[in-house]
């Protein structure tokens, strides 16, 4: 029995196995489960790892599979004796696993997102009634390797999703528009490209540095000046509106996905 079997090897299960191998855990000690014999081949090859078309047996298993084949995968994991569940698929209830677990075995579901690609992830988890402290602390561990970890509830997470989960494609948008701008400004595209990434980058390094985002907006906006001209017009076509709107219509989204 190994100690980690990660089901789907697609780019959210190699996400987490690289984060996990670069944090020093022991790749004999990880199973990976993929049906595409070249995806398995590619994964053993570049990690080590042995994989397996196969459900086996195994301490815990993280279901990073398509959220349609989470219960069955799930069930056939608890049947060969996994004794806990990791899901990282999107929009699947605690209870809709439990339904195929018995609810016995804790379950920990999480809302990740994509920068855990690149180890600068953000999710969110909670647990089944059977989950303790010690299998939540096992889930922060794991998806920790790629990123940042909070707890909550489950009624939350569809709020996680408009927010961090879908957050990503947001910024991804904010760097379009401000690309386009300094084009339409006489920017070259390759200069504004390299200078609005740049500029994300280099803002986001200083929010996580931990001062709050209003105080570090207050320090680049002198008054009267060309900062604060700019987000003049940012809050007269309802910048903080729009965003609202958005993270409230994919929470809601999130929330009839997870009842379909």
């Amino acid at each position: 029995m190994v100690d980690l079997q990660i089901i789907g090897g697609g780019k959210m299960g190699a996400a987490l196995l690289g984060g996990l191998l670069r944090q020093g855990s022991d790749p004999q000690e990880i199973l990976v489960i993929e049906p595409v014999a070249a995806r398995g081949q590619e994964l053993s090859e570049t990690h080590g790892v042995r994989v397996s078309a196969e459900i086996e047996a195994a301490e815990g298993s993280i279901i990073a599979t398509k959220p349609d084949t989470v219960t069955t995968v799930a069930a056939q994991a608890v049947e060969a004796g996994t004794s806990r569940l990791l899901s990282v698929a999107a929009g699947v209830t605690l209870s809709t696993i439990d339904e195929v677990t018995g609810g016995s075995v804790p379950v920990v579901r999480a809302m990740p997102n994509t920068p855990a690609l690149v180890g600068k992830g953000a999710a969110a988890i909670c647990g089944n009634e059977a989950t303790d402290s010690v299998d939540l602390a096992w889930a922060e561990e794991i998806l920790g390797a790629v990123g940042t970890v909070v707890r909550t509830d489950e009624k939350l997470l569809d709020a996680v999703t408009g927010l961090s989960g879908s957050g990503p494609a947001y910024i991804f948008l904010v760097a379009e528009a401000m690309i386009d701008a300094g084009v339409m400004t006489g920017l070259s595209r390759p200069v504004a490209t390299e200078l609005a990434i740049q500029t994300l980058l280099g803002a986001s390094t200083l929010l996580a540095e931990g001062k709050p985002p209003a105080e570090l907006r207050a320090d680049v906006t002198s008054p009267g000046g060309t900062t604060a001209a700019g987000l003049r017009e940012l809050e007269s076509h309802g910048l903080r509106a729009a965003f609202a709107a958005a993270i409230e219509a994919a929470s809601r989204r999130s929330q009839e996905l997870g009842r379909a």
